[in-house]
């Protein structure tokens, strides 16, 4: 078994990406500058933004950190508006979830498919499925890149996603599609509504777990020889840890791991990837390689 790590995959990718935004600024003058929009109180969601920005302050970039305790949907738009229009930000994230009175939709279609460096508007999603250039949605996007960092075979491989949210396992079931690579695999997308799991799973070469569900995947429903990708993340409470808890991923790691050729831990595997993939997206934007043509379409 080896360990798909993303902390030292991603440290590279920073490490190229730094090296990119120099000479971007030796010849243009240009740095790429990310806006970061946070609403809220919630831990979790104050972890991850602080960790983007620390990313994007590794590699060089510029940022904007915009919190708010509270806001009203109206003005969160309006505000939106103003980085959007606004020429010196690539990138703009709104970090989610939002609370119930803002609409999640509402807010990715206010947004600028050119500065959606999370890839989640409709028509970066649209422009991935046609295999067009666009913003891939960064856990995904991390995803691939894990794979063709370890160089492992993708093509007529059969590739089983449990999870099938709109920010990962619906954009992953694409992109392990496609004709390239990473890609060209047979892919099962399965949900909470997916009778004989465990039957499916089994015959997964590439098996992806993406639910939430702490420890869903037991060794029992790991084929052989398997590549395990663990998506999932939750705090558990741990009263012997500094922090009053400890990270889950949704694969029952210690049980799991003997059976596989490669699996992702957690923490470090796919979370760090996530944010690599972030930073390669705002780069992208910044070196206008995203919408530079609209031909194709």
């Amino acid at each position: 078994m080896i360990l798909l790590d993303g902390q030292a995959v991603a440290a590279a990718i920073r490490c190229e990406l730094s090296q990119q935004v120099h000479r971007l600024q030796v010849s243009s003058g240009k740095v790429p500058h990310l806006a970061v929009i946070l609403i809220g109180h919630d831990p979790a969601s104050h972890t991850y933004v602080d960790a983007k920005l620390k990313a994007c302050r590794a590699v060089g970039f510029k940022t904007t950190v915009i919190r708010h305790a509270t806001i009203q949907e109206a003005d969160l738009l309006h505000q939106m508006v103003q980085l959007n229009n606004d020429p010196m930000i690539d990138g703009l994230i709104v970090q989610l979830p939002l609370p119930p009175h803002i609409s999640v939709p509402r807010v990715i279609h206010h947004m600028k498919p050119e500065k959606d460096v999370d890839g989640f508007h409709a028509l970066n999603y649209g422009r991935m499925a046609r295999s067009l250039p666009a913003h891939i949605p960064a856990t995904p996007l991390g995803i691939l890149i894990l794979l063709a960092r370890y160089q492992l075979e993708t093509s007529g491989k059969h590739c089983v996603i449990v999870g099938r949210s709109r920010t990962v396992g619906a954009p992953l079931s694409i992109l392990m599609s496609r004709d390239g690579y990473p890609g060209n695999a047979t892919v099962t997308l399965c949900h909470s509504h997916t009778q004989h799991l465990s039957a499916l799973t089994r015959q997964a070469d590439i098996l992806v777990a993406a639910v939430g569900r702490p420890r869903l995947i037991t060794a029992d429903m790991v084929k052989k020889g398997a590549v395990v990708i663990d998506v999932g993340i939750t705090r558990e409470p741990d009263q012997t840890r500094k922090l009053g808890y400890r990270l889950q991923g949704d694969v029952d790691f210690a049980r799991v791991a003997p059976r596989c050729s490669y699996i992702t831990p957690v923490p470090g595997g796919v979370g760090p990837m996530t944010i690599a993939a972030l930073l390669l997206n705002t780069l992208r934007a910044a070196q206008n390689q995203v919408y530079v043509t609209d031909q194709g379409i």
